[in-house]
């Protein structure tokens, strides 16, 4: 399984970005695609979960209402939406995926991509 994350940039507070993240390799619709995010000095911290096979997403409580999950119809390619954008949305951002849905919620998912950049800032 190789993930790809794309869609990073620099914005300013109140903007929105769009990222992506291609999986290739996937045998099933049975993985759930998580993004996790990482900032200077802090620990990397999940920050949205889709299910696959379910459909079914998470928040943390910090993107809650902002940030929307969603992936297309293929199951290959995840979609982070992310609006009202905070200065301390700020971070390096990363897309992983595993079979195992709470796997990827305890932050242990076994297939990681690379992580793209997210800049706010006015």
């Amino acid at each position: 399984v190789q993930l790809q994350a794309s869609g990073g940039g620099f914005v300013q507070p109140g903007g929105s970005l769009r990222l992506s993240c291609a999986a290739s390799g996937l045998t099933s619709n049975a993985y759930a695609i998580g993004w996790f995010r990482q900032a200077p000095g802090k620990e990397r911290e999940w920050v949205s979960i889709i299910d696959f096979l379910s459909d079914q997403t998470y928040y943390a409580n910090s993107v809650e209402g902002r940030f929307a999950i969603s992936s297309d119809v293929a199951k290959t390619t995840a979609y982070l939406e992310m609006n009202q954008l905070q200065v301390d949305d700020s971070a390096i951002y990363s897309c992983a995926a595993d079979t195992g849905l709470w796997t990827v919620i305890a932050g242990t998912p076994q297939y990681w991509g690379q992580g793209t950049l997210v800049t706010v800032s006015s």
